[in-house]
């Protein structure tokens, strides 16, 4: 392995290239300053470059899920409502290519480590090139973070993983160059987060025979797929002003919002009603377009559980599955967890097809050379296995690099019992670095591309701001973060997320600290705070 030192500092090194990253190339880049992006993928899309899983597709509208810039969606058609993954990659090739993007970008280069010098104040960012094995170092007055939520895949430590004879793949690493076969095989799918139930969905339709290992029911909700033709795609566009314009102004970054009364004000017909018609409307309405009241108060919360319930045993032919697949007392508060949405999931039980393995009560002993072996002793014979186990969500992507600052004092270790941020963009201690799209911020409760533009754009105005007025340091303060803290603490106190056991609260990681990792009251709330920060003069962070 050789390693190179490149000269000339950057003003901003951007890691990962999906939406946030991509946004901060393009804007910086138009304000004057020097970026480069590195991307560990071998093309552009962030997760979505990784996303190639049979099935994988959006859970966001179409036209919701891009840029809110005309010059972009006026002439971007998706061909269906809720894009597959090739679509959404050819979106980030449609970008490229107005953008001008990837001629500062370098695809196949990790980033793997980075020192903060102090008398410089600048960082010094180790790179790798996946390619050729080598390495150089790179200098840059700031770094940003754009790697997501979900770029650390996780795969629970299986006894005997390393002994399976079949094939086994990870959603998030699905092979890139070839066609994994789902006809005519057994195949196993371990979780049922949003790519258990598109695997699921896809495998079968063609495959001998299709085992769900399910630990928790998934409460998911129909997607009301349908082709969008070029003129239903042109008629909509005379909306598409007014909707991108109004989503920041909506708790999830989407153009539709929480219906402003409780549950409990409307008569029994009335929320039924209500009901009705989000359920018809499908996607995310019967989620984030529900009563205010749904993730506060637990009577309301079991009164749509309840009608969800209801609708998803209809489907269900096998009264002996209800109580696995839409249980009588529901494990934890509906929707606390994200939500799936289906085309068919609950009707493929009706199929010989397919099966079932609940883990709470057979839990999977080991992997063996031919499969699965659950506590009943039984041996589920493979020849596919499906890792939809998902991630070391919103921090795993952060922490993952190996960044210290001047006195040696490693991020990862600042965040080890739990992270702590300024304003969901910066942590006391590691000056001139900043992220998009993580740790509290709304991230995770919001739409990708909105909260990449909406966090990203006050992170372009604050990092435009250092540089028009040379202030070469900047770090969060300690008091910045408690309030910080203190605010979320608040807003989440009597919310009823803590009820479930989700990556959201990143319990799905042992040893991780069990605390919500995204802000909690909503875009609008967050942009408040933000842009109150901007027009203060920065008070969260000391400026030098």
């Amino acid at each position: 392995m050789t390693t190179s030192t490149s000269t000339e500092p950057l003003d901003v090194l951007v890691v990962g290239a999906g939406y946030a990253g991509l946004y901060q190339l393009d804007k910086l880049r138009k304000l004057g300053h020097k970026v480069h992006v590195f991307e560990s993928a071998d093309g552009l899309g962030g997760v979505w470059y990784w996303n190639c899983y049979p099935g994988a597709r959006t859970d966001s509208l179409g036209p919701m899920y891009q840029f809110g810039a005309e010059e972009l969606w006026r002439d971007w058609n998706f061909s269906e409502l809720y894009p597959t993954w090739s679509e959404v990659r050819d979106y980030f090739h449609y970008m490229d290519q107005k953008l001008d993007l990837s001629k500062d970008i370098s695809f196949g280069t990790e980033v793997k480590a980075a020192r903060f010098d102090e008398d410089q104040r600048r960082w010094s960012v180790e790179v790798l090139d996946k390619s050729t094995g080598q390495t150089r170092t790179v200098l840059t007055r700031h770094l940003v973070l754009c790697t997501g939520f979900g770029s650390k895949p996780y795969t629970p430590d299986f006894p005997g993983l390393d002994t399976f004879e079949g094939e086994a793949y990870h959603t998030a690493r699905w092979p890139q160059d070839r066609e994994v076969p789902l006809a005519g095989r057994r195949i196993g799918v371990i979780g049922n987060g949003a790519s258990g139930v598109q695997v699921m969905q896809e495998s079968a339709k063609v495959a001998e025979h299709v085992t769900l290992f399910q630990r928790t029911p998934m409460f998911a909700l129909p997607m009301r797929q349908k082709p969008m033709s070029d003129e239903e795609n042109a008629r909509d566009k005379d909306t598409y002003a007014e909707r991108m314009s109004a989503r920041l102004n909506h708790f999830g970054g989407l153009d539709f919002d929480f219906i402003p009364r409780s549950a409990l004000d409307d008569s029994d017909e009335e929320r039924r009603a209500t009901y009705e018609r989000l359920w018809a409307e499908g996607g995310f309405k019967p989620w984030l377009g529900t009563y205010n009241d749904m993730f506060f108060n637990s009577e309301t919360n079991r009164t749509f559980y309840e009608f969800w319930r209801e609708k998803t045993r209809a489907r269900i032919n096998k009264p002996e599955l209800w109580e696995l697949l839409a249980p009588t007392e529901p494990p934890h508060p509906w929707g606390v967890k994200r939500p799936s949405l289906e085309q068919n999931y609950y009707d493929l039980f009706n199929q010989d097809n397919v099966g079932i393995v609940d883990l709470r009560s057979n839990a999977i002993e080991r992997i063996t050379p031919k499969g699965v072996r659950t506590a009943d002793g039984v041996e589920h014979e493979l020849d596919l296995l499906v890792f939809a186990t998902g991630f070391d969500a919103v921090s795993g992507g952060i922490t993952a690099i190996d960044i210290y600052n001047a006195k040696g004092e490693s991020f990862a270790d600042t965040w080890k019992h739990g992270v702590h941020t300024a304003l969901g963009t910066a942590t006391a201690g590691f000056p001139n670095l900043m992220f998009v799209y993580g740790p509290q911020s709304p991230s995770a409760f919001c739409n990708g591309p909105t909260a990449a533009e909406a966090q990203g754009q006050w992170v372009v105005e604050f990092i435009d701001h250092l540089q028009k007025n040379n202030l070469t340091r900047v770090e969060a303060t300690p008091e910045a973060e408690q309030r910080w803290q203190e605010q979320i603490d608040e807003i989440a106190a009597p919310a009823l997320f803590s009820e479930a056991k989700s990556w959201y609260m990143g319990a799905n990681i042992p040893g991780k600290k069990v605390q919500l990792l995204m802000y909690p009251g909503g875009l609008p709330a967050y942009l408040a705070n933000v842009h109150e920060s901007a027009a203060n003069g920065y008070p969260e962070f000391a400026l030098a």
